[in-house]
């Protein structure tokens, strides 16, 4: 199965595309733009949601969930975010369906049952949370309020990639309410930060960090927290979002509260999200010419079990072998899959895991019974070893730990040798050719970004408030206060 993978240097889109497809992780639906994400792709979905839901309880955070449906009306309350999003939407404008009557047994549209008012199916959820968010608050007394959910939502792109970008996909999306905007920027850093140590911590990828350009961030905010990886083709990928919304919200929807002076003011808020297209910073950011590569926090099982065997009182003999190591795996909570299929050769089994990228391969057979081993393969070095069955445990358990360490290393040595730094347009415009981040002076005027945009399809990806110093900029040779990450991205 391997074999057969594109090599990254070859088709990196196609080498991509077959990953998402050997590895089992989704596919495409019979429905344009949209996915189906198959149980291997889900198992690590969840891993993922499970996470980051404990982490955001952790942080006072509650879960809710608010419909689909957005009616057109409250949608467009706020204008820049109603604008903003215009061009994605789905509507909903009839709700019944009729028999055809020239077609037998096919179904057309009821005009009869035109709706009063069109529904926008969610692209995000901020309109319908602020207006449900006036019947809630009242007082000073009644926030924060600290609401997540998990969604589906639908942005009908039309050039569509597995993850990357689909016309539904799968996301959380946290809006909170405050009484100060010193609170909700707090709120808004504090998400952003735990972002950041998630996506190191639990996915071993590098990321940098800061806020977006004035026509970069999302519609409606007044500042845009960020996480941006680099993927392995030199792209930039957004990986999370942290908005700062002001009283925007509070004003188009009139939510006001009674603060502890008895004064009427606007509510503060926040909204922030990470989405499926994690799992497609996943793949490019570890995955090799032999498919996906999983940290152990992240793979649906850690280590995959393979007897070999040519009968079942043979395979009987293993799995008593196995006995007490199979115990010992459980006992230090390490998720192991025992694969019998009797169908499939051992040589394909260990292609099939390669592929899925689980991180630890032990394979069993008759001779190593005789001689008390068990043979372990390493996925993220392609290493194989043989070691006591009696150490076998603690080995993997240490093991485990230090390939999800390793993989965060290789991660921030590729982002510290793919950042780079331009002193002038010419060597910016060739840095940007090879791929990666650079850093660059920019002048803060919307008209340069757009015209860098448009000359080298580079965007600012993110501001880093630590890079302050007074330079010119690269392409209008006006003052700048700072450097800031360009980099062309998915």
């Amino acid at each position: 199965m391997s074999k057969k993978l594109t090599k990254r240097s070859e088709d990196y889109s196609k080498w991509y595309n077959e990953i998402v497809s050997m590895a089992e992780l989704a596919e495409i639906s019979a429905v344009r733009g949209c996915m189906v994400i198959k149980p291997y792709g889900y198992a690590i979905w969840e891993k993922i949601q499970n996470e980051l839901d404990t982490r955001f309880k952790d942080t006072g955070h509650e879960n809710a969930y608010f419909p689909l449906f957005v009616p057109k009306s409250l949608f467009e309350a706020e204008e820049k975010n109603a604008e903003g999003f215009a061009k994605e939407c789905a509507v909903v404008t009839h709700y019944r369906l009729k028999n055809d009557p020239v077609k037998k047994g096919k179904l057309i549209v009821d005009e009869e049952s035109k709706l009063e008012e069109e529904l926008i199916v969610r692209p995000t959820s901020e309109a319908i949370i602020w207006n449900t968010y006036k019947n809630w608050i009242q007082s000073y007394r009644d926030l924060p309020i600290k609401i997540n959910q998990w969604a589906n939502v639908v942005r009908w792109e039309m050039r569509t990639r597995l993850f990357l970008r689909t016309a539904e996909f799968l996301w959380q999306e946290g809006h909170t309410a405050h009484s100060t905007k010193k609170e909700a920027i707090q709120e808004t850093k504090l998400i952003n930060n735990l972002y950041k140590s998630f996506v190191e911590d639990f996915m071993s990828i590098s990321v940098i960090t800061g806020t977006k350009s004035e026509s970069e961030k999302f519609a409606g905010a007044e500042e845009t927290y960020c996480i941006e990886a680099l993927m392995q083709d030199g792209k930039a990928l957004q990986a999370g979002t942290s908005h700062f919304l002001g009283q925007n919200f509070a004003k188009a929807f009139d939510v006001k509260f009674s603060n502890d002076q008895g004064n009427l003011d606007y509510v503060w808020a926040t909204s922030w999200g990470v989405s499926t297209r994690l799992m497609g910073a996943l793949i490019m950011s570890h995955g090799d010419d032999y498919g996906l590569v999983l940290p152990p926090k992240l793979s649906p099982y850690q280590v995959i079990i393979i007897p070999v065997f040519k009968s079942s009182h043979e395979l009987d003999l293993i799995n008593d072998y196995l006995d007490n190591l199979k115990n010992q795996l459980k006992d230090l909570a390490i998720d192991y899959k025992i694969d019998k299929r009797d169908n499939i050769s051992p040589g394909k089994k260990f292609n099939e895991y390669e592929v899925k990228g689980v991180p630890i391969r032990l394979c069993v057979g008759l001779r190593d019974i005789e001689n008390k081993t068990i043979e372990l393969f390493r996925r993220d070095e392609m290493k194989k070893s043989l070691i006591s069955i009696d150490e076998a445990s603690n080995n993997i358990n240490k093991l485990l730990l230090e390939i999800q360490e390793n993989l965060l290393k290789k991660s921030k040595l590729f982002l510290k040798n793919n950042t780079k730094i331009a002193s002038n347009y010419s060597d910016f415009k060739s840095m940007i050719k090879l791929g990666g981040f650079v850093l660059a002076h920019w002048d803060g005027s919307e008209e340069s970004e757009q015209k860098i945009k448009k000359e080298t399809k580079a965007t600012i990806r993110c501001i880093d408030d630590s890079f302050t110093e007074e330079g010119i900029c690269i392409i209008s040779g006006r003052k700048s206060k700072q450097l800031v990450y360009f980099a062309k991205a998915y």
